[in-house]
C-alpha cells in the first residue's frame, strides 16, 4: 500500500518565552526550537505501521525552508522510504488553501492509496489543508481518526467525535485521512537512526518548479490577511485562598457572587 504523508515543522512555544516581531503579525522564531507538528507525527507512525503490515512505500511531504529538511530526515528515520521539500519562497502569507495547492502540486500523479495529514498544525491550528486537498483531489475522507483499518479496496476509518463517540467509517481506496493524536505510539528517534538516512535524497521543488505564481499562493492568493498579533495582557496575579475548606468554599463562591458570577 503506497500512502503519501503531508508534514510541517512547527516551533516549540510550550516553555518558551514568546516575542512579537517588529511588524506584529508573527512570533520570533530564530531562537526557538523546531519539531514535526505533532500531529503530522502520529500521522507517519501510522503510515509506517500500514506499510510494514502490508508492504508498499511511504512518501513524506513538506512546505518549508531548508531547516525543514530536519523533519524530513526524521520521518525517514521512522520508516518512510521517499521525501519531498517544497521551498517555502513564494508561499509567505499563504492561507490553507495556497499551501495545499503547493502540496498537490508537489504530490503531481504519483500513485498513492492513502493521503494522510495531521488533523491540524500547532501553529496555525486551521484543520483545512487534509480536507481541502481531499475535495480538490475528488477523493472519499475521514477527518479527526484514531483508528485505520485497510480492509483490501477499502479502508475502515475510527473518528472521534464529541462526548467520547467514536464513528466508523468506510471509505473506497484511494482516500484522504486526517490523523488525530493518540492513535498510536509514535517510536523514538535516535540521533544514529537519522544519521543512517542522511545519505537518502530528498526531493526538491520550488513554486517555479510547480507552475504556481503570486496570484495562487501567498498574500496574493490568499483570502485571508495577518493583520496583528498579540501576547494576551498579564494581570494582577491570583488570589491564594486560605482557611479550612468551608472557609475557602465561601470565599471561592462570594467572588463570584461579587462578580456577577450568580445571583
Amino acid at each position: 500500500m503506497d500512502i503519501i504523508v503531508c508534514v510541517k515543522q512547527v516551533p516549540e512555544v510550550t516553555d518558551a518565552e514568546l516575542d512579537i516581531t517588529r511588524d506584529g503579525t508573527d512570533i520570533e522564531k530564530e531562537d526557538l526550537e523546531m519539531s514535526i507538528n505533532e500531529w503530522d507525527n502520529y500521522a507517519v507512525e501510522e503510515a509506517v505501521r500500514i506499510k510494514e503490515a502490508m508492504g508498499g512505500k511511504v512518501t513524506v511531504v513538506t512546505l518549508g525552508d531548508e531547516d525543514s529538511e530536519d523533519v524530513l530526515r526524521r520521518a525517514l528515520a521512522m520508516g518512510a522510504d521517499e521525501a519531498i521539500l517544497v521551498d517555502e519562497e513564494g508561499f509567505e502569507g499563504s492561507d490553507a488553501a495556497g499551501i495545499a495547492k503547493g502540496l498537490l502540486k508537489a504530490i503531481g500523479d504519483r500513485h498513492f492509496d492513502l493521503l494522510l495529514t495531521g488533523v491540524q498544525s500547532s501553529d496555525d491550528n486551521w484543520a483545512q489543508v487534509g480536507l481541502l486537498m481531499a475535495e480538490w483531489l475528488s477523493l472519499p475522507f475521514a477527518s479527526l481518526a484514531v483508528k485505520i483499518e485497510p480492509q483490501g479496496e477499502r479502508v475502515l476509518v475510527h473518528r472521534e467525535l464529541e462526548a467520547n463517540t467514536v464513528e466508523q467509517v468506510e471509505l473506497a481506496i484511494p482516500a484522504a485521512i486526517t490523523v488525530q493524536t493518540g492513535i498510536n505510539e509514535p517510536r523514538y528517534v535516535s540521533i544514529m537512526g537519522i544519521r543512517k538516512v542522511r545519505n537518502i535524497e530528498i526531493q526538491q521543488v520550488s513554486a517555479e518548479d510547480l507552475g504556481l505564481d503570486e496570484n495562487e499562493i501567498g498574500a496574493g492568493g490568499s483570502s485571508i490577511a495577518e493583520i496583528s498579533l498579540s501576547l494576551p495582557e498579564e494581570g494582577e496575579g491570583a488570589e491564594i485562598l486560605t482557611g479550612s475548606m468551608d472557609e475557602i468554599c465561601e470565599k471561592a463562591a462570594q467572588i463570584i457572587r461579587d462578580r456577577g458570577g450568580v445571583a
